[in-house]
């Protein structure tokens, strides 16, 4: 069962980076020139960046959760 929490935070973890990614990809295109292009379907750099920030919180979350259930055991000698 430990397995599967520390693979779905693990999970959680590399779509953070996908979202930070995409953010990165809309920010390096920049504006758009005509303003067709303004009516499309692609959700602003704001949207993937909030996505992610909503993320990581619920990863903190969760290991809250987790280390304060006993779920798991945090590292009691860091060396």
């Amino acid at each position: 069962m430990v397995f599967f929490f520390k693979l779905l935070l693990v999970l959680l973890l590399l779509f953070i980076i996908a979202n930070l990614a995409k953010a990165m990809i809309e920010m390096v295109k920049g504006p758009n020139d005509t303003e067709d292009d303004k009516d499309s379907s692609q959700p602003p750099m704001s949207h993937y960046l909030g996505r992610r920030v909503v993320l990581s919180a619920l990863a903190v979350i969760l290991m809250i959760v987790a280390l304060l259930s006993g779920f798991i055991d945090p590292n009691s000698r860091p060396y």
